[in-house]
């Protein structure tokens, strides 16, 4: 198996321990994974790499380099 594959396993099967240990049942906790995987499959095809969206770049400050700021 792939690293990342088994470190998707590994980490899926701390989320459900905890979420049981936590008070969940399983198959509530299978119901929302699975909601939650279709979420990030949607927000991926709608926006693939979401690190160029506007809201992600930095705006830099203005510059006060204009005549009307030194006065």
């Amino acid at each position: 198996m792939d690293e990342w594959r088994r470190r998707i396993s590994d980490d899926l099967e701390k989320m459900v321990d905890r979420a049981v240990t936590a008070g969940a049942r399983q198959e509530d906790i299978f119901v929302e994974l699975a909601s939650s995987v279709e979420k990030l499959k949607s927000a991926h095809d709608r926006d693939p790499d979401p690190a160029d969206a506007p809201s992600e770049i930095a705006v830099d400050e203005p510059a006060n380099e204009w005549p009307a700021a030194e006065k």
